[in-house]
Order: structure tokens, then sequence, then C-alpha cells
């Protein structure tokens, strides 16, 4: 895969979002289910291979998270939640809302359009959904679907206390400059693991969400996808 230059990427606008992810990111309107071939799509275990177990890619459970871009001024910015520090998991860690699919849900968009809102009391008709990027499986057993979305204008914002901290937002150019891109490791269940990770001021944006983030930075940037 060839990327442009970051020395290229400039403060980024809704229009130029939306004129990159053409063609690039799947229709949401085709998403059922967590698609494609449950081997293939992103993971935790792209930078660590020696941590996968065999087999375990299809007995993945599907999930989805909304990856909600609003507008600051003329730029756009990524919105994160960060999760309550009493949470039986990930407490405290920053992620995008969303959830595990839940038997109701119609497919996987319903299913990261419901946890945003019963998460940060976003409301469906204010987002308007341009496409996944691919499926990222965690190490914790989830196949997450994550759905790029675009927030209109008149949402407001009203965190369920009991699972999200804060909200806050940071600008996407930002995210989407590789050199802010950082490989670091840590120990996980005895082994070494390698992980994406971003720092933003005092944020610490790393592991599953810093992965998508690199797969949103490699399919904007892709040379010919509407570069």
């Amino acid at each position: 895969m060839v990327l442009v230059q970051d020395k290229d990427i400039e403060p980024f606008s809704i229009p130029e979002l939306r004129r990159r992810a053409r063609g690039v990111l799947a229709d949401p309107r085709e998403r059922i289910v967590p698609g494609g071939d449950p081997a293939a799509g992103r993971s935790d275990y792209d930078l660590n291979p020696e941590l996968e177990k065999p087999g375990t890619a299809s007995r993945h459970r599907p999930a989805a998270v909304l990856i909600p871009i609003l507008e600051r001024g003329s730029e756009a910015h990524v919105l994160f939640t960060l999760r309550s520090e009493h949470l039986p998991s990930h407490a405290g860690q920053i992620s995008f809302p969303g959830g595990k699919m839940e038997p109701h849900d119609a497919n996987v968009a319903a299913t990261a359009l419901r946890e945003t809102q019963e998460e940060i009391g976003l409301e469906s008709h204010y987002v308007d959904s341009i496409g996944f990027l691919d499926d990222y499986a965690t190490s914790t057993g989830f196949r997450i679907s994550p759905l790029v979305a675009v927030i209109r204008e008149g949402y407001s914002i009203h965190p369920d206390d009991s699972e999200v901290a804060e909200v806050f937002d940071v600008p996407l150019s930002y995210l989407m400059d590789s050199s802010n891109h950082k490989l670091l490791t840590r120990q996980w269940r005895g082994a070494n693991r390698v992980f994406y990770a971003m720092h933003y001021q005092e944020r610490f944006i790393w592991g599953a969400t810093a992965g998508m983030l690199r797969n949103l930075y490699e399919a904007l940037y892709r040379t010919g996808s509407n570069t």
C-alpha cells in the first residue's frame, strides 16, 4: 500500500472527508451483519500474530461502534468517550460509542446508532452515515464494525453517567497525521503486546480505538482513493 505524504495533510473539513471517503468505505445500506471473511479485516493480532489462537476468528461476537465526526468552525473533529472508572471492562479508557450486537438490532448500523444514543444521548436523526471501515477483531472476543458518520448541526450530547465519564473531541487532521501514530509495547497476559497509540494533549488513545483510526488513515490516504 502506498500512502500520500503526511506533509499534504491540512486541516480536515467535512466536505474533504466526504470526498476522500467516497467509494472507499463500505456502503452502510449493504452491511447487514459484520462483513466479509472472519479471518479478514483488522485486528489486535495484526501487530501480534503470535498471540492469536487458531480458529478464534470465526468465534468473535458481532459488535459495532460509531466514529462520530462533527464540525468545529470549518474543521472536522472526531468525538470520543472516556469510559467510567467503575466499569468491569476497559474502565477509564478512551473509546468510540458502541457495543455488542443485540438480537433485536436489524443490522450492525442499527447497533452502532442504538449504542450511541444509549451512551451519549445522540439521537440517530442527527447521524449521517458515510460508510464502514474494515471490521476489527479484538483480543477480548469481539468483531467490531466501525461506522464512520457526520453529525448534523442541532445535535445535543447527554452522556450516561453510569458508562461515560466524559465526551470530548480531537481534530481529525491530528489523527490523520501518521507522525502522531506511535507503536508501543505493554505486557498482556504474560506476553509483550504491540499496539498503536496516539497522544493528544492529556489524552491517551490506544488499542482497538487507535487501531481503527489507523485503518481510517490508511483508507483515506491510500493512493488512488480520491486524492
